[in-house]
Parts: structure tokens; C-alpha cells; sequence
């Protein structure tokens, strides 16, 4: 599986002519995403919907919001409006192989962002972040921040029909396992969401109320983690750990509620992923050698929280 920093992704971007306004860069991409309610996933349309334009193509952004059958009828309509291109965030590892089959029979080339699909050959690139480097990056943060004392924690789980989910939680326990002094008191699934965050943090505070640790599968998780703590008198003695690197997790860094969030470089491979597609297009071919690409991920901190200057961009 190839892995992509951002400095290598922008030489080879560098290195594509760029055909904003050229005649036959013409065409509907057909940008699929799970939920734009959530900052992550709506900057991962935005930045792919922008890109395509300005690489001349017209472009629209709907959402699954992690429903195979709607993602499926959204591959319809696509296949229905001749599109050119489908960039995809698959809704389920297995569930989303047949959707991706179907727009493939249609002869529409489809660009995976953010989530695999358990099957290759199929999808002309699957681009997304490097889950279990990223995890480690935080756990190591994690077990800084909560220092050498130790204690007990609890983690919040994503969507189990994300692979993304377990890759991370797997990177979680690699590293937190070499160090005894840290109990692991629970874990909830709480699916990548603020108010299901909330609520099983309250189970979980209620069945642990001596935790000093929270880390997360995701941002979103995390906040709805902190709001509960912050209500129950407790969130000065728990270190909580983000994933995902929004905006709203940034500012809980610089307010001192989140030790930390690991940065998904979403707008730069989701950005790569439309100009694949347009290399595609007019030579196909993708430009790049391998189908899989993984995209180091980047830890935000009090430190360098400042060098954040976009939407899930941090500056070098």
C-alpha cells in the first residue's frame, strides 16, 4: 500500500497540468459522502466538489449518511446523469462493494476517499488516511498527557461497518498495552457521533466514576465526551484524546479540554482523489502506481495548535 506525505502529493500534483477551463475537461463528478453535518466529511465534499471545478468539470455533493441503500440510489442517479467520475466515502466495507460494482458496470470510473472497501480491482484508487499511524501518534500523546502516574480509562469506539473504526482502536491497544499502569475500565461504540459521545460517556461515567482518561476514535465522539464530562463536575481530572483534527476539536485543544486531535489530511486526499479522476479522464490511467494510498496523519497539540489554518489543514 503506497503511503502519501502531503510534500509528496504536492509534487506530484506539480507535476499534472492543470485544465481549469479547458474544453474537454467537461462532465458531471458525482461526489458521494456519509454525512456533511459532520465538519469532517462536509470538508471532504466541499474541498473534492472545488477541486473539480476548477479543474472545469461541473460537480455535486450527496450524502449516504452511512445507509447502503441510499448509497446505492445514489449510484443510480449518477449512472442516470452520464456522470464521468464518482468519488466515494463507501457507507460499509462490504456493504458498499456491490454500489461500487454497479457504477464500474455502468462504466464510470469510482475514487474511494476516507474508507477501503474489502474488495481491490474494483475502485481506481482507494485513498485514505494512514488509520494505524495516526493511531499510534495519539496514543502515544495520550499516555504523555496523562503522565507516568497512570490510571483508568474508557474508549469510544466508531461505526463497526467502518474498518477505520477497529484499525484505530487496534493502534490504540498496540500501544497502550506496553504500559501496564493503564487500565482499559470500558469502551462504548458510539458510531462517530457528538450526542451518542455524550450519552455513552454518561453510561460509561456511571459505571467508572474514578476514570481519568478518555481517548477517542473521533473528534465528534470526543466532544460529546467532553460536554458530558463538563456536566457531571469531572472534566479537569480526565484527559480526553480527539481523532480527526475539525475545527471545533482544535478550539478544544486551545481551550485546554482536549489534550490533543490527530489530523486527517481529508482536504488533501480528498483533493488528490479529483485529480486522479482527471488523470483518469483524459489518459486512463490515474498517475499514481498503486490503488491503495495512505496519507500520514498529523498530531495538533497546545504546541502547534496556532500553525492550524483551515479546515483540517496544518501548516509545516
Amino acid at each position: 500500500m503506497m503511503k502519501m506525505t502531503r510534500r509528496m502529493l504536492m509534487a506530484a500534483v506539480a507535476t499534472v497540468p492543470l485544465m481549469a477551463g479547458s474544453a474537454w475537461a467537461e462532465g458531471l463528478i458525482t461526489v458521494i459522502v456519509n454525512d456533511p453535518a459532520n465538519p469532517y466529511w462536509f470538508t471532504e465534499g466541499e474541498v473534492a466538489k472545488a477541486t473539480a471545478e476548477e479543474l472545469g468539470y461541473t460537480a455535486n455533493v450527496a450524502a449516504h449518511r452511512g445507509d447502503t441503500n441510499t448509497e446505492s440510489t445514489l449510484i443510480d442517479t449518477a449512472i442516470t446523469n452520464q456522470s464521468v467520475a464518482i468519488i466515494l466515502d463507501p457507507a460499509n466495507a462490504d456493504g458498499s462493494v456491490g454500489a461500487v460494482q454497479k457504477a464500474v458496470d455502468a462504466g464510470i470510473p469510482v475514487f474511494l476517499v476516507n474508507a477501503e472497501i474489502n474488495q481491490e480491482g474494483l475502485a481506481k484508487a482507494q485513498l485514505v488516511s494512514n488509520n494505524a499511524q495516526g493511531a499510534a501518534l495519539g496514543a502515544q500523546a495520550w499516555v504523555e498527557a496523562m503522565g507516568e502516574e497512570g490510571g483508568r480509562y474508557v474508549e469510544l469506539f466508531g461505526a463497526p461497518s467502518d474498518n477505520n473504526a477497529q484499525t484505530r482502536s487496534n493502534g490504540f491497544e498496540t500501544v497502550l498495552s506496553q504500559y501496564p499502569e493503564f487500565e482499559k475500565a470500558g469502551e462504548e461504540v458510539a458510531n462517530w457521533d457528538r450526542t451518542q459521545g455524550y450519552q455513552r460517556m454518561q453510561s460509561l461515567l456511571q459505571a467508572n466514576p474514578d476514570i481519568t482518561g478518555v481517548i477517542s476514535g473521533n473528534d465528534e465522539m470526543a466532544l460529546g465526551a467532553i460536554a458530558a464530562l463538563k456536566e457531571a463536575g469531572k472534566l479537569e481530572a480526565v484527559t480526553v484524546g480527539g481523532f480527526d483534527g475539525s475545527p471545533d476539536a482544535v478550539e478544544a485543544v486551545k481551550a485546554g479540554e482536549m489534550a490533543y486531535t490527530v489530523l486527517q489530511p481529508v482536504a488533501v486526499f480528498a483533493e488528490a482523489a479529483v485529480r486522479q479522476a482527471d488523470t483518469f479522464i483524459k489518459t486512463g490511467e490515474t498517475g499514481v502506481e498503486t490503488e491503495k494510498q495512505l496519507f500520514d496523519c498529523l498530531l495538533i497539540t497546545s504546541e502547534n495548535v496556532d500553525s492550524y489554518s483551515a479546515a483540517f489543514v496544518l501548516d509545516q
